[in-house]
């Protein structure tokens, strides 16, 4: 029977798979909101504090409505709403009445701007007119939107979501992406957010359908409605009809059956054809992690984002913190590598307790983060530096430094090392020597310096992610740019193919650890490359170890030679999609 009701929404598609499920919408509202007395001398510290936040809500308000622009239907209505609410954090009752409470009052912003929103949703209930009364909720809608900005540490937006549900939400944080849980979320939809971004990058790591780029994504629906995600149209079904339901349902089970089969290849050693060993390693994020990483037949951690201990929390962690929890991952891998990546904090991964240099640049992707910020705050890397060589005692450890760009960067964190091992054996803690260096190469400038890198470091691990966004000038978290975003561009591939060349020059190992690794259709390309090592999420491993098994290396190097002498990305993915002859390049 037809369901009336039955409503679709295209977005973007940024992590393949479908969910079914009770549709859980992260509101703006809900936030334990604090209350504190500020000492005088911190008044114009928390204004300015509270005028950041403005400015964060009207850059977010703008891209709402950029969004809102696009919409078939609604679209005047929700622009005018939009322009409303970016008009009440500008010299309107609210924001001067938050900044007399915090004047005279000398309390917080967040209890400031409860406290106000409270006074003027009373004002406006108070006239006793329906029309006044809504601008009243839009009031609290604005103040709700000001307190988040404000709250974004220690607070888990998914605690209450019911297992097997479907999130939808204006926007993922990098921040709360790090809290979604696989076990009890399904899918995932946003307003913002690109393919490329972290959010979308822990969504497919973990299996969660998602789509982002959908405008109005919330109007029609309730917590509670049946919703489906579709990650590989990007589309979003409210309220299906029962033959939609149905549909996607045996398409379901048609993908836990062929998950099934790709399980069966756990134990299959990564050997092409012609007997060359792949090695076939797993980017991780957390310590549950670990476990799926092993079982889907992962050799090694080929990447730990460090990130972890430094979000959703107000101060940073000390050496002996990050130590007993990165001395975990070592212990729990039982003498498989784990490669180590110093913290990528900056950009789009903002982490408060970092202070001024934590926060966002005027232009992220190129600000201070990863090994700048660590090499500006000294302390911060050797704490994290000390961290690492102490837990290397227990197992197999390599260090990999983000967003390196030149090859004295990489000659000063050798030195911080050679510096912390005298530290250390002063403190009785006898090292069996350093861990291997390696550098990310994710920028123009180190691929093509990548010879001389290769004299510097133990290995190299490309980040096809971040190579693409700043070989293209791509922002790759911004969904109106998304479709310009292809790590299959001919500019990136030849400086994939160019670091490759330079590391087995060197003869040091090269991995790929971007999300490419994890693509299969790329798997005989890169392997023709020169490529030997591998890292992705668990969950793509088994599909790409098919493929190795599959290929040997003479029709790879064929396939890529063919690739490579394409100057147009649109018949380079179309070789991509036909795949590699095999058997003819032998």
């Amino acid at each position: 029977m037809k369901n009336p009701d039955e409503l679709r929404r295209s977005g973007i598609a940024i992590a393949p798979g479908v969910a079914i499920g009770p549709a859980f919408i992260i509101e703006q509202s809900g936030l334990p909101v604090p209350e504190y007395t500020l000492p005088a001398a911190q008044v114009e510290k928390e204004l300015t504090r509270f005028h950041g936040a403005i400015t964060k809500v009207q850059k977010h308000l703008s891209q709402l409505r950029q969004k809102a622009e696009g919409l078939t239907t609604g679209a005047e209505d929700m622009t005018l709403l939009l322009d409303a609410y970016k008009g009440m954090l500008s010299g309107s009752r609210l924001v001067r009445g938050v900044e007399e409470i915090i004047s005279g009052q000398h309390l917080n912003a967040e209890a400031a701007i409860q406290k106000q929103t409270a006074a003027l949703r009373a004002s406006f209930a108070a006239m006793d007119d329906a029309y006044l009364a809504a601008r009243g909720e839009d009031v609290a809608e604005v103040g709700n939107r000001l307190i988040r900005s404000l709250l974004q540490q220690n607070y888990n937006p998914f605690a209450d979501a019911p297992e097997g549900c479907v999130i939808l939400a204006e926007e993922i944080t990098p921040a709360d992406a790090a809290l979604l849980n696989p076990d009890g979320i399904t899918g995932l939809a946003t307003v913002l957010g690109g393919p490329e971004g972290h959010t979308a990058i822990m969504a497919r790591a973990l299996g969660i359908a998602a789509i982002s780029g959908v405008a109005a994504l919330c109007h029609g629906i309730k917590t509670g409605d049946t919703v489906i995600i579709d990650g590989r149209k990007g589309e979003i079904i409210i309220h299906p009809e029962a033959a939609t339901l149905q549909a996607y349902k045996q398409e379901l089970a048609r993908k836990r059956q062929e998950e099934k089969k790709l399980k069966a290849l756990r134990d299959v050693p990564a050997v092409t054809l012609d007997g060359a060993p792949i090695s076939l390693q797993a980017n991780i994020e957390l310590l549950r992690d670990v476990e799926p990483a092993l079982e889907s037949g992962a050799t090694a951690i080929g990447l730990l984002r460090t990130e972890f201990m430094f979000m959703n929390r107000p101060d940073l962690p000390d050496e002996e913190e990050q130590y007993t929890a990165l001395r975990d991952f070592v212990t729990n891998l039982d003498g498989r590598v784990l490669t180590i990546r110093t913290l990528d904090v900056g950009g789009e991964k903002i982490a408060s307790a970092l202070g001024e240099d934590g926060n966002e640049s005027v232009n992220p992707a190129l600000g201070l983060r990863a090994i700048r910020l660590g090499l500006k705050q000294p302390k911060l890397l050797d704490t994290q530096l000390t961290a690492i060589l102490r837990a290397s005692m227990h197992g197999p450890v390599r260090i990999l430094l983000p967003m390196i760009s030149s090859v004295g960067q990489v000659k000063q964190v050798r030195a911080r090392l050679l510096t912390l091992e005298r530290r250390l054996h002063r403190r009785g803690i006898k090292l069996k020597g350093l861990p291997p260096l390696g550098a990310m190469i994710e920028i123009p400038s180190a691929a093509l310096v990548a010879d001389a890198l290769a004299k510097q470091c133990d290995f190299f691990s490309i980040g096809s992610n971040d190579l693409t966004q700043y070989t293209l000038a791509i922002d790759r978290g911004d969904e109106r740019v998304a479709d310009l975003y292809d790590p299959f561009h001919p500019a990136v591939l030849r400086l994939i193919q160019f670091t490759a060349a330079a590391g087995w020059r060197a003869n040091i190992p090269v991995s790929l650890c971007g999300e490419i690794a994890g693509d299969r259709r790329a798997t005989a390309l890169l392997l023709g490359l020169g490529l030997r090592e591998f890292s992705m999420s668990p969950v793509r491993l088994p599909a790409v170890k098919q493929e190795v098994t599959q290929i040997a290396l003479p029709d790879a190097v064929a396939f890529a030679e063919k690739i490579m002498a394409q100057t147009d990305e649109n018949e380079i993915r179309t070789l991509l999609a036909g795949g590699p002859d095999r058997g003819k390049g032998r």
